[in-house]
């Protein structure tokens, strides 16, 4: 017979497993990994998702570990979007999705009567353009542009400038270096990491699944495709392969999985009062699932879930959103609004302000908050 679980339960199971219940204990390097990387194409915002976790560490320590120590690295990978993964497992995540992504690239690449030889040329001459360190989107353009063919040009001239890498990003090839002024850079991987452990796609693919459900379970394989990027038939092949470490369960009617050494664990846990926590834009927490009910009622969730996947600041009670926020810089104050979905209690109101008061010395600053009726 298969066990049931009840919502409570997953929602302490997950708030666990992301450390958004004890905010001061953690490495930084550990909860990265432990959560599947903090989704990065707003830098802020992944600070943020950071302090949510973390409240002892720094925007130094992110810095620190990205940009000097390069513990960590930023790069495109699930979904096609920035994440701040562990550079010790930027082979995991580069072979588990490199296929599919490479494959769906190649057909809009096509279009233009671009080979994979002409993608390999040009990839070449990415890599001969770093040799002498980071340079920025134009500057590497700008200086690869009049050595390539016709099709290849006309492509860099139509597509959207980052398309121009994206091959070269995916195949893990160059990641993202340290801002130059107000830009990115890319830089070589093998310049800028320490040499990477070989492990093969299957391998990759079924690690990522494993710490996809140690974060995110229960799930479904539906789940796991639409985190990841994943076609179906790719997520289902990676899925099957991990059968025996997987156990059906019910949570509230519905059939989803779980990894079989977390089952206990599920069992057990439970919430100790109540958690209240202020997630930003992306957060990672918001999107392992495809079905997203367990998080925010139907009637708000236009108001999360933005068009053009756009994701709100949110703030979280026991593992379920109950208002959106949203923040203002001005020099030396930071300015918070708070719009709730329904009343808020008092010991809400106090949570929030503690938050509040951690991101401000987080940010270096002082605050001010407000709550829309």
């Amino acid at each position: 017979m298969k066990r049931s679980f009840n919502r409570t339960q997953i929602a302490a199971f997950r708030l666990a497993r992301h450390h958004l219940v004890d905010q001061s204990q953690a490495a930084l390097i550990p909860i990265c990994q432990n959560i599947c990387g903090f989704q990065a194409q707003l830098m802020s915002a992944a600070e943020m998702a950071i302090w949510a976790r973390a409240h002892h560490l720094t925007r130094e320590d992110i810095h620190s570990a990205l940009w000097k120590r390069r513990l960590l690295v930023k790069t495109s990978c699930m979904r096609q979007t920035l994440h701040l993964i562990p550079a010790a497992d930027f082979a995991i995540y580069i072979n588990a999705l490199k296929k599919s992504r490479l494959e769906a690239l190649m057909r809009i690449m096509s279009k233009f009567g671009i080979t994979q030889r002409d993608v390999d040329a040009l990839n070449q001459l990415i890599m001969d353009a770093l040799s002498d360190g980071p340079k920025t989107q134009r500057q590497l353009g700008e200086q690869i542009k009049p050595a390539v063919g016709n099709n290849l040009r006309t492509w860099m001239e139509t597509a959207w400038g980052i398309q121009t890498f994206r091959a070269a990003l995916v195949e893990g090839s160059i990641c993202y270096g340290p801002n130059h002024g107000k830009g990115a850079t890319f830089v070589r991987v093998d310049h800028w990491l320490p040499k990477q452990k070989d492990v093969t796609e299957q391998k990759a693919k079924q690690i990522l699944l494993r710490r996809y459900l140690r974060a995110y379970g229960p799930a479904t394989v539906h789940d796991f495709a639409k985190w990841a990027g994943f076609p179906m038939k790719e997520a289902r092949a990676v899925w099957t392969s991990l059968d025996e470490e997987l156990v059906e369960i019910m949570v509230e009617d519905k059939k989803t999985f779980i990894l079989r050494e977390d089952q206990d664990e599920l069992g057990n846990s439970h919430l100790k009062g109540k958690i209240v926590r202020l997630l930003p834009n992306f957060d990672s927490y918001l999107l392992g699932h495809a079905d997203r009910d367990h998080l925010v009622s139907t009637q708000y969730y236009k108001r999360v879930y933005r068009n053009q996947g756009w994701i709100s600041p949110v703030i979280l009670l026991n593992g379920r959103v109950i208002g959106t926020w949203s923040n203002k810089r001005r020099p030396n104050m930071l300015s918070l609004e708070i719009e709730p979905f329904e009343t808020f209690s008092k010991n809400t109101h106090i949570q929030i302000e503690e938050e509040a008061t951690s991101l401000a010395n987080f940010l270096g600053t002082s605050w001010e908050i407000s709550f829309s009726k």
